[in-house]
């Protein structure tokens, strides 16, 4: 198993993608010092102490994205860090406080723990396509997004996109600190992230498909980039454990148009009720193309979306956010 007695440590530990980050990691055979809001809340802690190999092998810290010197403690004997912490909420009334400043002063008290950790060989980043697409340019069918691309903040924040701000300007820093510290960089950039829930909580993405079940009379005309929560999760690891992976990894299983979505759940839920008309009159937004040969390259194959799809409303439905 290639993680025997590594020690690596995973920020953010029980959100969505970083609780089956931890899942997979104890899997391999890692030891994993996760760290959460606050340790007393069961919502954060229950679904994690109850892994395979939690009991042996994973430890649970206090860490706040906003406390300086905070990931200290969690940090510390590790020989990799996985970033995960970001709040993943897209609108705000303080978008400032409550989005940008977490997510970009965070990623440096990240990273400044890091650099003050000699065993550390890599440091992985969970960023996001919305800091790759944003870029100015019309995405067409023609038109295929790869890992060169990099978003504008500004563009971003014309549109008030503030996950996007944030993302984006929380990766320039930790490039920036990265190569000014000598830290070896990876960034991961899932697009729109679906799958099973390992927390008890519906977080943002999966909401976009529970959004859609028994209820809406009509359906955005918006094109998503879709990827697995395992496949996230598993290149991350593969990013970590990989010795030429290097740069940025753009994560995209699928490109659809929600409607095709919702034809696809449909197929398999026929007695769930779904929108059947878009929410404007406008022809349906044209599907880009993003490029997984880099990702690929790390050796991943990724799930089909309606694997993933039916996975997402089942683990819906096991834990009670889908009644019928």
């Amino acid at each position: 198993m290639s993680g025997v007695r590594k020690v690596v440590c995973v920020t953010g530990g029980s959100g969505y993608i970083a609780s089956w980050l931890v899942k997979l990691l104890l899997q391999c055979g890692y030891t994993v010092k996760a760290s959460v809001r606050d340790l007393n809340d069961p919502k954060k802690t229950e679904h994690l102490l109850a892994l395979d190999g939690a009991k042996e092998r994973l430890h649970l810290f206090e860490a706040s994205l906003l406390e300086e010197g905070s990931f200290d403690s969690a940090i510390h004997g590790c020989d990799g860090v996985f970033h995960t912490a970001s709040p993943a909420i897209l609108s705000a009334t303080d978008p400032q406080a409550e989005i940008i400043d977490p997510a970009v002063k965070g990623t440096l008290s990240v990273l400044r723990s890091c650099a003050k950790v000699p065993s550390i060989k890599r440091v992985v980043i969970t960023s996001s396509m919305a800091t790759v697409i944003y870029n100015g340019k019309t995405l067409t069918p023609d038109v295929e997004v790869d890992e060169t691309w990099i978003s504008d903040p500004v563009i971003c924040e014309n549109l008030k996109h503030y996950y996007a701000v944030s993302k984006t300007l929380a990766e320039n820093v930790a490039w920036k600190f990265a190569k000014e510290n000598g830290i070896d960089l990876v960034t991961v950039h899932p697009g729109v992230v679906i799958g099973p829930l390992l927390q008890p909580t519906v977080n943002g993405s999966v909401k976009l498909i529970l959004n859609q079940i028994n209820g809406p009379q009509t359906f955005p005309n918006r094109v998503y980039t879709f990827v697995d929560v395992r496949d996230v999760a598993n290149v991350h690891i593969q990013a970590f454990e990989v010795a030429s992976a290097s740069g940025r990894y753009c994560l995209a299983g699928n490109v659809a148009h929600i409607s095709e979505i919702i034809k696809i759940l449909h197929e398999l839920y026929p007695t769930l009720s779904f929108p059947e008309k878009c929410e404007d009159d406008k022809p349906l937004t044209p599907k880009h193309r993003v490029s997984n040969e880099k990702a690929k390259g790390l050796g991943i194959s990724f799930i089909p979306l309606e694997v993933s799809l039916r996975d997402t409303v089942e683990s819906l439905k096991e834990k009670g956010f889908l009644t019928s």
